[in-house]
């Protein structure tokens, strides 16, 4: 990962970074719906990008393109990733949880109403942060399987 001090700014609008990824502004919101980014938005509800989300997309892009990954395949692997335990939830949150539940959607994807992400945003979550590089999540995985 860069280490920068701007990493985690919003510094590009959507059309400036839909140029930087050489994909279009409606695929970025494509996979802003699927639940694989989540973008900044000002009050207007204009997007914007960090350099982290630059590279979290260089990350989908490359395993779209270069391994074949579908959407919902990417989508299958973040869900694997054990926020649950990065986030330390207890035994009754992980009951009341449709991320720990689920196998087909990152934890970031669901609306968590009676346990310990209720009030967090998920933008400023742990696990969507410290988790955009590829190479990450797969050192991730492979420690807890």
């Amino acid at each position: 990962m860069e280490n920068l001090e701007n990493y985690d700014l919003p510094l590009f609008p959507i059309s400036s970074a839909a140029k930087l990824l050489n994909i279009s502004v409606h695929t970025l919101r494509m996979y802003e719906k699927e639940g694989l980014i989540i973008p900044f938005k000002k009050e207007s509800n204009h997007r914007l990008y960090s350099k982290a989300d630059i590279n979290r997309l260089k990350c989908i892009r490359k395993a779209i393109n270069e391994s074949k990954i579908s959407i919902a395949g990417i989508k299958t692997i973040y869900s694997l990733i054990p926020c649950w335990e990065i986030t330390k939830c207890s035994e009754e949150d992980r009951n009341n949880c449709f991320a720990f539940k689920a196998h087909s959607q990152p934890c970031w994807t669901f609306k968590h109403e009676i346990n310990t992400c209720a009030n967090k945003n998920c933008r400023n979550c742990d696990v969507y942060i410290q988790y955009a590089e590829c190479s990450q999540i797969k050192e991730l995985i492979t420690r807890f399987i």
